[in-house]
């Protein structure tokens, strides 16, 4: 669970070193220590609207630029690690490194990627032998062996909020609800190319015309890739895709920790989901051997499964083909990869331009060997004081959390008690992983990046599938060290802090600690919460499913829980679309402890001295502005859109208004009734 969206960022507090600054590179550009006053817009009052109050400036000096859906704090950071990254990557392809080594793996892959010519060059073949395979598929015995052959491990339910692959289903491979000390296999539900379920059912005149033009956008791919009765073929596809969303769980049920334990041996399949042959899916996938899954959305793979029983073999070959064209459609000729940015960009998302070629090829990169360059990130970037410094931080936030937990007066004994040792299992890594993945079962050619990203996926595909009934590694990472974003692993109780995330703006040590405090200090605080929140409270100190709360103290947590939601269904970005508080609800827990127990921390370090003042702005004025202006964004109206209907986060503006719930923030900026934000203390959720 991560406390920033899909495109998706984000210490005593003596600081991490001053020599870390030294490590940027000339041409980076200098920060702003502190609040930035020219950020904000002093005309309009706090209590009306926080986030325009600390933000105001900086909306109006900024524009999105064409190849972005969206701006913010957090992309600038992580412009910041792109760039780095990318000169890693280009000295690592200097280094003549031997070939088969990690090292060139790197240099191999983005040059790979980076070779247009070659790209236009090879045409379709890349791909197809897959198409000439799919076209062969004769019953729907052969269909079973060929879904199965597509599973791959590309969703995440917990750590990264991933419920999304366009193939039927999608395997995470994690501990056991029941059993964490091994790996499990977990199934979720998938098929679809649009981002969830609503862009096929929602009614809305919005997305009706998204559907419109993606039906022609299938048609189009099609017919660029050599398929005759272009049309037809888009329409069958279209109607398969509709027809699986109908069976799809939506997010909020998706988030559900009870609904998603599932346990099914491999002979439940064909009694609770018949229509597929479960025998064939299960050998396509490498999975024969395996005696029991957990199915995480039971019903949707009864009404999945008995599509492929009903649906044409036509359009299920048809479904197939398209898929597949648009996972390698970013890596084919210009023209397919063009009319996919053409849907992709301007109608799902309003981009008006793609990303550099660069920045693209770096993200390939980072997805398929992260690790690898991650090393050389670390070094460059994160030198062992600062990791230390950084954990000494974090140690100091959670002693504040321990403190909080001890004073709740709603809380019983019993499940105090095992809330603080959860907290006291929890581990946290800061920086970089301690130990790293390994690559050299991958193989990386440098002129077929087709090939590298199709053995890519099955690289990491069959290293999840061989860990199966493993002993779990709790300090396992599930982020790269250039990742700007922080993650809670609730099965591992366990908490990741990359390199990239530590640093300016977010954490600045010749910052005052009133703004460390306010604006990385509450990402800790966000992620420690994570811990007990709506999805994290399902789980005890070891990470196993089980109910540690006494009735009423549960009781309690959800009715407190369930008001924050309805503050949140008020919240309205379109006039035809709010935010769905209980979608939200785990990330708006988080974000009001996380602010919450990150003020204490700060009020803590002062040991009863006055807070020292900075650009007319008290201590206290400091902290909340630094909280606010971690969520300076600008987002497409479809992108937000997206973000509103697909994602566990809300707005960003909506998340700075949290503050609205901390009695602090009212004495600091003497926010009065009748103003828009103000809540009567009765009103204000405290949770934790």
């Amino acid at each position: 669970m991560q406390p920033f969206p899909s495109l998706q960022v984000r210490a005593a507090l003596g600081a991490l070193a001053l020599a870390f600054l030294a490590h940027a590179q000339q041409a980076e550009k200098p920060v702003t220590h502190g609040i930035s006053i020219a950020n904000m817009d002093p005309s309009v009052k706090p209590g009306d609207n926080f986030y325009l109050y600390a933000n105001g400036g900086w909306l109006k000096r900024n524009v999105i630029p064409p190849d972005r859906s969206r701006i913010g704090v957090f992309t600038t950071l992580s412009d910041l690690s792109n760039q780095r990254t990318r000169t890693l990557i280009e000295d690592v392809g200097k280094a003549n490194a031997p070939e088969g080594s990690e090292t060139r793996k790197v240099g191999d892959l983005y040059h790979s990627y980076m070779d247009e010519a070659g790209i236009e060059s090879h045409g379709l073949t890349p791909i197809g032998p897959s198409l000439k395979a799919v076209a062969a598929i004769g019953d729907k015995n052969q269909l079973a062996r060929a879904l199965g052959e597509s599973l791959r491990a590309d969703v995440d339910a917990l750590n990264n909020t991933n419920f999304h692959t366009h193939n039927l289903f999608g395997l995470w491979v994690a501990p056991g609800f029941s059993d964490s000390a091994h790996y499990a296999p977990y199934l979720l539900q998938g098929g679809l190319e649009l981002p969830n379920r609503d862009y096929y059912l929602s009614d809305t005149d919005s997305m009706r015309k998204i559907r419109t033009k993606y039906q022609a956008h299938i048609a189009a791919m099609l017919k660029l890739a050599g398929f005759t009765d272009a049309a037809a073929r888009a329409g069958r596809i279209f109607a398969l895709e509709h027809a699986i969303a109908q069976t799809h769980w939506s997010l909020v049920d998706n988030q559900e920790m009870a609904k998603a334990n599932n346990p099914w041996k491999r002979s439940d399949f064909s009694v609770k989901a018949p229509g597929l042959n479960w025998d064939e899916y299960f050998r396509g996938a490498g999975l024969s051997q395996q005696a029991a899954f957990i199915v995480w959305q039971p019903s949707a793979f009864t009404g999945e499964a008995a599509l492929v029983n009903s649906s044409p073999l036509d359009a299920w070959k048809d479904w197939l083909a398209y898929h597949l064209i648009e996972t390698y459609a970013d890596v084919l000729p210009k023209a397919l990869a063009d009319e996919d940015f053409a849907f992709e960009g301007p109608v799902l998302s309003g981009t008006l331009q793609e990303r550099p070629r660069w920045q693209r090829g770096v993200a390939v990169v980072n997805r398929e060997l992260g690790d690898a360059v991650g090393k050389a990130y670390a070094r460059r970037y994160f030198p062992p004081q600062d990791k230390a410094n950084a954990e000494a931080l974090v140690a100091h936030i959670i002693a504040n959390y321990r403190e909080r937990l001890h004073a709740l007066s709603w809380m019983a004994p019993a499940t105090k008690a095992e809330a603080i040792a959860k907290l006291n299992a929890l581990y946290v890594g800061i920086g970089y992983p301690e130990s790293w993945h390994d690559y050299s079962g991958y193989e990386v050619k440098p002129d077929d990046i087709a090939g590298n990203l199709r053995r890519g996926r099955l690289f990491y595909y069959h290293f999840n599938v061989a860990r199966i009934g493993k002993p779990v590694n709790r300090k396992e990472w599930s982020m790269t060290p250039q990742t700007v974003n922080a993650v809670n692993l609730p099965l591992q109780n366990a908490l990741n802090f990359p390199a990239a995330i530590l640093q300016p703006p977010f954490f600045d040590p010749a910052a005052p600690d009133a703004t460390n405090y306010g604006a990385i200090g509450s990402v800790i605080g966000h992620e420690i919460s994570h811990t007990f929140d709506t999805e994290g409270s399902a789980f005890d100190a070891q990470g196993r499913m089980r109910n540690w709360w006494t009735p009423a103290d549960f009781a309690h947590f959800r009715a407190s829980t369930a008001r924050l939601a309805a503050q949140y269904d008020s919240y309205k970005p379109f006039p035809d679309l709010s935010v769905n508080g209980k979608q939200t609800l785990a990330e708006d827990v988080a974000d009001i402890a996380g602010v919450s127990a990150a003020y204490d921390g700060y009020r803590s370090s002062l040991q009863g001295k006055p807070a020292p003042s900075a650009h007319g702005f008290n201590g206290d004025q400091q902290f909340f502005i630094a909280f606010g202006q971690n969520w300076a964004s600008k987002t497409r109206p479809a992108a937000l859109r997206e973000l509103v209907l697909n994602d566990s986060h809300a707005p960003e503006e909506y998340r700075a208004a949290t503050v609205r719930n901390v009695d602090a923030w009212y004495q600091a900026f003497d926010v009065t009734f009748g103003q828009a934000l103000y809540l009567v203390p009765q009103d204000r959720v405290k949770i934790w």
